[in-house]
């Protein structure tokens, strides 16, 4: 493991210079914790223009030189497909991870990862923005309250239309064999739909059964004979069997009449004293004495335009805009993250700032090794259940992290 932890802060270096990564430098670069931020891609010339405009004035030619350096810890902003192996990569260069969703799209590789973490004492975090998005937070808050009473049903859906926003963000990362990749399979990009359900309830999926929808407008995407992953699923619905006996659904959906830009996730929780329930523009908590719109608590006003977004689709700007809402603590954040841009329903601060935190403070992140699994692999089984019609699949466990 590198030793510069002993000097003042910690240095983090990110690679891929693509549309998510803007925000965190600026976050990390202004977070007290932190001492130098990197960056690296495999388009140099995307690295030296990302670096100017955000003043990042150490830059690798490669991951695998980033790697080589005595960087302490690497933050994956890569295609989704490969963050499984270069999160292995990292940890077995002393390392720490911070990776965009999914954690993998193998099961060897999330096992491997645990491994690593174990092994090393290093820390992993996945950043998956549903944990803080404000239905998460209410939710969690309504449950240790006990007005859910008991929870046994509840849904998460990612509900994303190609047509706003995705045909462009693949363009810009695939290329020209954009199509190629454009057709990942929906249930594996599973955690914002599965995660904002069991950053809720806590709990841990253990059986699946799913269905997925191929797709028929014949335009070269969701295309098997195109398709990188060998794919035609454009919509999956999977229905899983929590640990306490509870059910819980999530829907991945990528064509689909549905305004995604205004809220693209949405949390259903059903219980036996309460039950809450999103819809694009409207969010209500009810109980058996009536119903209350609490629409205004879910509400992050957009923290203002942004020059650094003018590589992604205005369809998909507004999630890269928006700011906290009134559920937000913001009293737990660094005073000097207050006025710069935040993202996804407010999760941008609270992600970059939980990294920092494990790191230096040698903690486990809410989001570690264990429950990134735990919200990715119930997306890989799905699929594979998928694939075979239908059948129902035992989803493995890594457990608890370790106290």
């Amino acid at each position: 493991m590198c030793d510069s932890l002993s000097r003042m802060g910690i240095s983090i270096g990110v690679v891929g210079a693509g549309q998510f990564a803007p925000s965190f430098l600026r976050l990390w670069s202004a977070h007290p914790d932190v001492s130098e931020v990197r960056l690296t891609d495999v388009i140099p010339e995307r690295t030296a223009e990302m670096a100017a405009k955000q003043g990042i004035k150490v830059t690798h030619a490669s991951f695998e030189e980033m790697l080589e350096s005595d960087v302490d810890a690497v933050a994956i902003f890569t295609q989704r497909w490969l963050h499984g192996e270069m999160a292995i990569k990292a940890l077995e260069a002393g390392k720490h991870v911070y990776s965009t969703v999914p954690m993998a799209i193998e099961a060897d590789q999330i096992a491997r990862i645990i491994e690593l973490v174990k092994e090393t004492g290093l820390t992993y975090m996945m950043g998956e923005t549903s944990f803080y998005y404000p239905s998460s937070v209410y939710c969690r808050q309504k449950l240790a309250d006990g007005a859910f009473g008991r929870v046994f049903y509840s849904e998460g859906d990612y509900v994303h239309d190609m047509d706003l926003g995705f045909y462009a963000a693949y363009q810009y990362s695939g290329g020209e064999d954009w199509k190629k990749t454009a057709s990942f399979p929906p249930l594996l990009y599973p955690t914002h739909a599965v995660g904002n359900v069991l950053s809720v309830t806590g709990q841990h999926v253990t059986h699946v059964s799913a269905i997925g929808v191929k797709d028929d407008r014949g335009d070269g995407v969701f295309d098997k004979d195109v398709s990188q992953f060998d794919n035609d699923f454009s919509n999956a619905t999977a229905l899983f069997k929590l640990a306490d006996g509870g059910i819980m659904r999530t829907n991945e959906m990528r064509r689909v009449g549905y305004p995604s830009h205004i809220r693209e996730s949405r949390l259903r929780v059903f219980g036996t004293e309460g039950s809450f329930e999103q819809l694009a523009t409207t969010t209500v908590w009810q109980n058996k004495q009536g119903v209350e719109d609490v629409s205004h608590l879910m509400e992050t006003k957009p923290t203002g335009d942004d020059a650094d977004l003018a590589n992604v689709d205005p369809a998909l700007r507004d999630a890269f805009r928006s700011g906290l809402s009134p559920v937000h603590d913001r009293s737990r954040l660094p005073k000097e993250f207050d006025g710069l841009h935040n993202g996804h329903e407010g999760s941008h601060h609270f992600l970059a700032d939980d990294f920092v935190r494990a790191v230096a403070d040698k903690t486990l992140p809410p989001i570690n090794a264990w429950v990134s699994a735990r919200y990715t692999l119930p997306g890989i089984f799905a699929h594979q259940s998928a694939l075979q019609g239908g059948v129902q699949l035992e989803i493995p466990d890594h457990g608890d992290a370790p106290a």
